[in-house]
Order: structure tokens, then C-alpha cells, then sequence
């Protein structure tokens, strides 16, 4: 049940590795600019302080290069503030797959436990099928609580930690536009919980405590996390039954 978001995951992946390529090539080629040739015995003989300020110079470029290409010191992405990277200490082996306990047992919109323990604990790559949140009760009962709340709270499912706040900055009815249109709810910058949320170098987005939620799939709008439904099901620490 994953083929679609692993076309989009690899797709993604695709860019990253051109972006990363062209870097490779660019870094190669302005680093030969500045290494002398056998021949050229003045260059060579030039004093260190000169030869001190050519290395700095190399050097700068290289890292404005690979910050203008959102590529960090291990090749992976970086991606702009307020988005908070994390390391992949976090999603680190624990006692129940990458987090130390099991999804809740009584998720909200009716979410299948055995598919959002999978996908939460012991996975790093795949998702949901296209549209299973769709095919939830979650469209109508988030629309009611929207409309009496104003906004509706994404908690982890493993832990019950809030994770996403939304809609924030838009309308309910365009955070479902654009979440059909994707394919899994899709949430912007500001609507993240970045005390429980990060982000790492492959895109992955994960909980503090090591839950799977999805990938951050930029576009022209800026970031945008493509979240698992089954991930962010959780009700508040100490509601789950």
C-alpha cells in the first residue's frame, strides 16, 4: 500500500541528488581556479599570507555555494527557519521500534492501529496509502471542530504530544484544498509544533521521541510536511484510553 508516496519520496530524493551533483561539479571546478599549475612557479613562490587569503577565499565560496543549494556539511538538506533540524540520533532504535512505546489504542478518526504502528515505529521511507485520510471520518468531524474552535490540534500518536496547529493563516477549506491536492494532509511552517517537531537531512520529519510522521516536500511556497494521518492521530497525554 505505499507506491505513491515512495514515487514522491524518490522523486524528491532525485532533486536532492542533482542539487547535490551540480554542487559537487561547481565545488571541483572554482577550487581548480585556484590551484596553481606546475608551471606556474611565481604563483607557487607567491608569500603565505597571500596563499592564506586564497584558501579563505576557496573556502567561502564553498559554503555560500552549498547554502544557497540547501546542502548541509553531509550533503543533506537544510532547510530555512523556523523549520528545526534534528540529527539521526533521534530516530535511533528504542523499545518499540524507533520510539519507546507502542501508537495509543484509541486513535482519533478512527485510524487502524496496526497501520499507524507500522508506519510510526518502524519505518523511515513509506506512507499511508494516497488518500486513506480522506477515506476517514477526519474531513467532517476537523470541519465541526473547526468551526467551534477555530483551528484543530494534531497530537502524536505514540505520545500524545501536540505536533501541528492548523489551520493557521488559511482557511479550513484551504488547508483541504491543498492537502487533496497532495494527497496527505499538508501543513506550512507555522503551523508546526516545533518544540516536538524536527526535521531531518533526508526530509524525514519526525517527532522528538522518534514517531515517523512523513517528509518535507518544499514548493514555491516554502516548506510543506506531508504528514501521515495515522501518525499525528493521537489524543492529548493522558486522554488515550
Amino acid at each position: 500500500f505505499w507506491p505513491h508516496h515512495v514515487i514522491w519520496h524518490n522523486k524528491n530524493y532525485f532533486e536532492k541528488m542533482m542539487r547535490t551533483t551540480l554542487a559537487l561539479f561547481l565545488l571541483v571546478s572554482s577550487a581548480n581556479a585556484f590551484v596553481p599549475s606546475s608551471s606556474s612557479k611565481a604563483f607557487v613562490n607567491v608569500a603565505h599570507s597571500k596563499a592564506s587569503s586564497s584558501v579563505v577565499l576557496q573556502m567561502g565560496f564553498a559554503d555560500s555555494l552549498k547554502e544557497f543549494l540547501g546542502i548541509g556539511e553531509m550533503g543533506g538538506q537544510v532547510y530555512p527557519e523556523p523549520c528545526v533540524m534534528g540529527d539521526e540520533s533521534i530516530m535511533s532504535q528504542k523499545a518499540h521500534g524507533t520510539s519507546n512505546v507502542p501508537v495509543q489504542k484509541d486513535l482519533r478518526w478512527s485510524c487502524d492501529y496496526d497501520t499507524a504502528d507500522r508506519i510510526c515505529n518502524f519505518n523511515r521511507h513509506y506512507a499511508e496509502y494516497r488518500g486513506y485520510w480522506a477515506t476517514t471520518p477526519f474531513l467532517k468531524e476537523a470541519k465541526e471542530q473547526y468551526e467551534v474552535e477555530g483551528e484543530i490540534t494534531f497530537y502524536d500518536s505514540n505520545t500524545g504530544k501536540p505536533l501541528f496547529v492548523a489551520p493557521k493563516g488559511r482557511s479550513f477549506d484551504e488547508f483541504a484544498k491543498e492537502s487533496k491536492s497532495h494527497g496527505w494532509p499538508s501543513f506550512r511552517d507555522e503551523e508546526v509544533v516545533w518544540e516536538n517537531v524536527r526535521c531531518l537531512a533526508n526530509g524525514e520529519a519526525v517527532s522528538v521521541d522518534g514517531t515517523h510522521l512523513g517528509h518535507n516536500l518544499p514548493d514555491f511556497s516554502g516548506s510543506r510536511y506531508c504528514i501521515n494521518l495515522v501518525s499525528v492521530a493521537g489524543r492529548p497525554e493522558g486522554e488515550d484510553k
